[in-house]
């Protein structure tokens, strides 16, 4: 498992081949998000991404766990981006590696899921003149919400 919050961008290629590594791997999904230019119908210049350190990655690395309790799979990244960031910029990685594509497309939809409501990350965006605090989404309580037992 690998979980990373950081500043600096990351090689989705080369995440994908860590995943890949094993013989016994016939499947890798991945999730990749990036910054948009426009949001509520407003256009954004930049979006900054804060966090709390230590919990970030602890919420993260818990996440993980429970998705290898509820699904076979082999190993998982998640990669998350701080900082400013501008459109078409990459933010957040999710992969996932296992003998078979079902579990493995569960268990990258159930960890971006949960990263989007629980993990502690929050956005701001420079729009017009102006910034503004990005707020939390009921589509995304809603898709979290499938997961619940």
């Amino acid at each position: 498992m690998k979980i990373a919050v950081q500043t600096e961008d990351f090689d989705v290629q080369a995440e994908v081949a860590a995943l890949h590594a094993s013989p016994k791997v016939g499947a890798v999904v991945m999730f990749l998000g990036t910054v948009r230019d426009l949001n509520e119908g407003d256009e954004v210049a930049s979006m900054t991404l804060e966090h709390y350190p230590g919990m970030t990655e602890k919420a993260l690395t818990a996440i993980v766990e429970e998705a290898k309790k509820r699904w076979d799979i082999m190993d998982a990244t998640v990669i998350h981006r701080v900082g400013e960031l501008f459109a078409t910029d990459q933010i957040v990685f999710v992969g996932v590696s296992g003998a078979h594509r079902g579990e493995a497309f569960k268990a990258c939809e159930f960890i971006i899921d949960y990263l989007k409501t629980e993990a502690p990350f929050w956005k701001k965006e420079k729009v017009g003149e102006g910034t503004r605090w990005v707020q939390a989404k009921e589509t995304d309580e809603a898709a979290k919400s499938r997961w619940t037992k």
